[in-house]
């Protein structure tokens, strides 16, 4: 019989400086520190709209350990779904203006922009399509040019991450 999970309840990295990841994460996804396990030289961090525990735990091994290498066997990135167009092109500025962007795609039913942190982990922001409209790309998963831009102005407004948890510092603000 299969296993038969829900979904990907979240992920863990290796890091070299543990409160430098931390602020990395913290200033450009906007997580909060859920817990930190001082034994461990761990962090585990909750994305502001999610209703889980934590999203991402973070474990510091020190500068000695030795650097990711790209192409090599394990793991290629983590792909974090945002729910309108509109804040993929945020994502993508975030990126930017903090040196950590490092490109973008159209995968037809998913537009995404790709970016890493301190330590060379590749993340993914993506937004999907909502289901109706992939057509062709149900079964297909191309990797083309992303023009933004169109993207903007053919899905403003669309959202399709499903019902998101809000956080209570979002609701008070709102308030």
């Amino acid at each position: 019989m299969a296993i038969d999970p829900v979904r990907l309840n979240h992920a863990v990295l290796f890091v070299a400086d543990l409160d430098r990841a931390v602020d990395f994460y913290t200033e450009v996804f906007g997580m909060a520190v859920a817990a930190r396990e001082a034994g461990a030289k761990a962090a585990f961090l909750r994305l502001p709209r999610s209703g889980n525990h934590h999203d991402l735990g973070l474990f510091g091994v020190g500068p000695g350990a030795p650097p990711r290498r790209r192409g090599g066997i394990g793991l290629y990135h983590l792909a974090w779904q945002v729910d309108t167009i509109e804040e993929l092109a945020a994502a993508r500025d975030q990126l930017v203006a903090v040196g950590a962007y490092i490109g973008e795609s159209s995968h037809g039913a998913t537009k995404s922009v790709y970016g890493v942190d301190p330590d060379g982990n590749e993340f993914e922001i993506m937004w999907m399509l909502p289901r109706t409209d992939w057509g062709s790309w149900e079964h297909e998963a191309p990797v083309e040019a992303l023009d933004l831009e169109a993207e903007l102005g053919r899905w403003s407004g669309v959202r399709t991450a499903g019902a998101l948890v809000q956080d209570t510092a979002r609701r008070e603000g709102q308030a």
